[in-house]
């Protein structure tokens, strides 16, 4: 979407003022200006542009003493459901806009745009004209956090702004200086000097290797087929916690080679694109933890945003944040019965590999039968130790495609707690629980009728993505510990200082 309306405009308003606005602040135009009464019309070279010059005049810029409005110039008939809203809170919560939206009907669908600003841009499909008509004069001019937001009817899917992605390419040595080239030539004339035999290396981060190659190598024999080259990737055997990148070997001819790598920078730019919405959506989720300080995550700079689930960068040392206390923890999580191997690896490299990784260690529990379609990962490590090893366990299986290309991995973990904490877990009237689950997102059960275990523990059971169930466990262990420490000082005040606390009856 490149044309522009621009309203708000006086009768006094002529193309060559509005011409010389936009040259002033050097938004380009492709076209002359359609001037009517009261409003004009504009072409954009593209849709970056035409962003721009929503984003720098709209409600910013006079013209004769009134603020133009900047917006999308969308067709009638395409005037339907939809519309879009900008100058959204950089550090929003979704859910807090999801409610926001819902307020005036049914929200079709929500999908974040990638720009360049600092605040966020959404475009939103009601279920009806008038729902979306509704939402647009009572979010226009909105207040949230002292950002006013912006809104404009009819906004439709547009492609994406693209983003930096991690990647450096090796090249043979006597053809570095061919990169710099006498006066800054260009990577072209590599192209011009190298002859017929061409491997090209690329150097991509473990985390997007999975779905590049596909299930079953499919992806990757597509590439090959399509682009009449033959590509191998380095074993997972070379990786190490500060060299999380595979080799990618393209050989073929050139112009094989070039379009071999093109196909491969889809599926790797597409792979982060995916992780980075999902982390944009829920890394507010968990107040206070920097995710890059985990060192969880590739970075190709300092605003680049985090993904799911590699190693720290090459040689960084990780830094965690602290929880309020160190001690271990067991976490059950439980993953597809087909995801068992990937999750293993070969000869049990990959799990050993994780074990260290995380500072946890981790097994995996017998089948309950043939049949069954979960198996359960027995975790155990302090919280920053639990935070890395669920992490990775839920990025492999989007890795492999467990999960589709936009299916949120959610999975179900259980923690035990003792039975006299359960009803604290619980609340008054399912009151924390249910605090619980709008605050996280993740669906908390603690099942009725259970009967304690031989060590007097109940099972709460957590369902749903990464970050959801990492927020729930936190929140969880949290209140654990606030009973363990009034039992102490019910203790304490019972028995007299000195005295053991008193033994409880099962």
């Amino acid at each position: 979407m490149n044309k522009l309306y621009i309203g708000n405009l006086s009768e006094e308003a002529s193309p060559l003022e509005l011409e010389s606005i936009f040259e002033e602040w050097k938004v380009p135009v492709s076209g002359p200006f359609l001037v009517k009464t009261g409003y004009a019309f504009v072409d954009c070279p593209d849709e970056k542009m035409a962003m721009k010059a929503i984003d720098i005049l709209s409600g910013k810029v006079e013209l004769h003493g009134k603020l133009l409005e900047v917006e999308h110039s969308v067709p009638k008939r395409q005037r339907s459901c939809k519309l879009q809203i900008r100058n959204i809170p950089p550090h929003m919560q979704w859910e807090v806009l999801d409610g926001l939206l819902a307020q005036y009907g049914s929200v079709e669908s929500c999908e974040q745009v990638n720009t360049e600003t600092e605040t966020a841009v959404v475009n939103v499909k009601y279920g009806s004209k008038d729902q979306a008509r509704q939402a647009l004069e009572k979010l226009n001019g909105f207040l949230m956090e002292s950002y006013a937001l912006k809104g404009s009817p009819g906004a439709g899917a547009r492609p994406k702004l693209q983003s930096d992605v991690p990647l450096r390419m090796l090249v043979p040595t006597q053809f570095v200086g061919a990169i710099i080239g006498k006066e800054g030539a260009t990577i072209r004339n590599i192209t011009k000097q190298t002859q017929s035999k061409n491997p090209l290396k690329i150097l991509a981060h473990n985390n997007f290797v999975g779905r590049l190659i596909g299930k079953e190598g499919r992806n990757l024999k597509k590439i090959e087929q399509d682009t009449e080259t033959k590509i191998t990737i380095s074993p997972l055997q070379d990786l190490t916690l500060y060299n999380p990148e595979r080799t990618i070997t393209v050989k073929g001819s050139i112009t094989a080679c070039s379009r071999a790598e093109e196909e491969v920078m889809k599926k790797i730019r597409e792979s982060y694109e995916n992780d980075m919405a999902a982390m944009n959506l829920q890394a507010n989720l968990i107040p206070g933890l920097n995710l890059n300080a985990l060192g969880l995550f590739p970075s190709s700079g300092p605003n680049m945003a985090p993904s799911m689930m590699g190693g720290p960068p090459p040689g960084a040392q990780a830094s965690y944040p602290s929880y309020g206390q160190s001690e271990s923890e067991t976490v059950h999580l439980f993953i597809p019965a087909l995801a068992v191997g990937a999750i293993i690896g070969k000869q049990g490299q990959h799990i050993k590999q994780l074990s260290r990784f995380a500072g946890a260690s981790i097994k995996i529990a017998p089948a309950d039968g043939p049949d069954t379609k979960q198996r359960m990962v027995i975790i155990a490590g302090p919280p920053e130790a639990q935070f890395k090893a669920q992490g990775r366990i839920f990025g492999k299986l989007k890795e492999e495609n467990f999960f589709g290309p936009k299916e949120e991995v959610k999975l179900e973990a259980h923690i035990k707690v003792p039975s006299y904490a359960a009803g604290r877990v619980i609340g008054k009237g399912g009151k924390t629980v249910n605090e619980l689950q709008n605050l996280t997102s993740a669906e908390v059960v603690v099942p009725r009728d259970q009967t304690p275990d031989e060590n007097d523990q109940v099972i709460v059971k957590i369902t749903g993505h990464f970050y959801a169930s990492q927020l729930a466990q936190r929140k969880i262990q949290e209140i654990l510990l606030q009973v363990k420490r009034q039992q102490q000082q019910r203790a304490s005040s019972v028995s007299g200082p000195g005295a053991p606390p008193p033994l409880r009856r099962k």
